[in-house]
């Protein structure tokens, strides 16, 4: 039996998540009180094969009963009943984004502001993250992505194939707070100081065969790529399911828009599941 546990910040797309559970055949439960959980386990793993597949979202809308989920999780395991945890999370910028858009208040937060619910909710979340089997980051997905991503996860069976976001900044903006990699590419020369290149982006071939034209950009990208390289399978190895990999540079709109796609060529000629976003070139 798959019996999976969806959990994660609030406006990280659980309700998505769940639905696209519902879509591929599993038996979904929201906001159980988790000092039922052992006792629905039981229930479940004793019905004769009548149920398979089952998803239960457990989060902080469960107020005071959500202090019971660490002690329901040990009785699921001493229990001997099996399960996994999904883990959905996204950055404070996301979060915020999509509380005002829906003009919903935060669980924790009712009459404040959201960024104090949000960080609340981090740290009641964090030890739950850490025992996470799956961590989705879905601050630059859509609800479209996210169902393809979790038919890879519990229906394809791809679930130890790396998913790999490859993102390119400008530091006058600050670093992206969801990097588990930052590379800065300050180093290099600059189109902004080219006027012919200056209205340009390193989407733009000229621009690319400007940044890449001098020795030390070929040498980067070279030593780059080896790095990564060197790297994934150790990530793989560790269970790690997302890696975002920061290429910075001081607009994030010429030098690492660049070097950024050009390992995200590299990525996905090698098979790898991987995606692009320029968080500072205008849309």
């Amino acid at each position: 039996m798959k019996f999976v546990i969806i959990t994660g910040l609030s406006g990280a797309g659980k309700s998505q998540a769940m639905k696209c559970m519902e879509d591929l055949g599993f038996y979904c439960v929201d906001n159980l009180p988790p000092v039922l959980i052992p006792k629905f386990a039981e229930l479940c793993f004793s019905n004769r094969g009548e149920i398979q597949k089952i998803a239960l979202v457990i989060d902080i809308r469960g107020r005071k009963f959500f202090n019971d989920l660490f002690k329901s999780l040990d009785q699921l395991k001493n229990n001997g009943y099996k399960y996994e945890i999904l883990f959905l999370d996204a950055s404070d910028e996301t979060l915020i984004k999509r509380f005002k858009e829906t003009r919903r208040v935060h669980p924790l937060n009712t009459e404040g502001r959201i960024i104090d619910g949000i960080n609340s909710e981090r740290q009641r979340l964090e030890e739950l993250k850490l025992r996470a089997d799956k961590i989705i980051n879905t601050s630059d997905m859509t609800p479209g992505e996210l169902k393809e991503e979790i038919k890879k996860v519990y229906i394809e069976g791809t679930n130890n194939n790396i998913i790999i976001s490859v993102l390119s900044f400008g530091f006058k903006k600050g670093i992206p707070l969801d990097a588990d990699l930052v590379f800065d590419v300050r180093f290099l020369p600059n189109p902004h100081y080219i006027p012919e290149l200056k209205e340009f982006t390193g989407n733009d071939k000229n621009v690319r065969d400007y940044v890449m034209k001098w020795p030390e950009s070929i040498d980067f990208v070279k030593k780059l790529n080896d790095l990564i390289d060197f790297l994934i399978p150790y990530y793989e190895r560790e269970g790690k399911y997302q890696l975002v990999i920061a290429i910075g540079c001081t607009g994030g709109k010429h030098r690492s828009v660049t070097v950024a796609n050009i390992l995200y060529d590299y990525l996905k000629e090698k098979g790898h599941r991987v995606k692009i976003n320029h968080r500072d070139v205008p849309k």
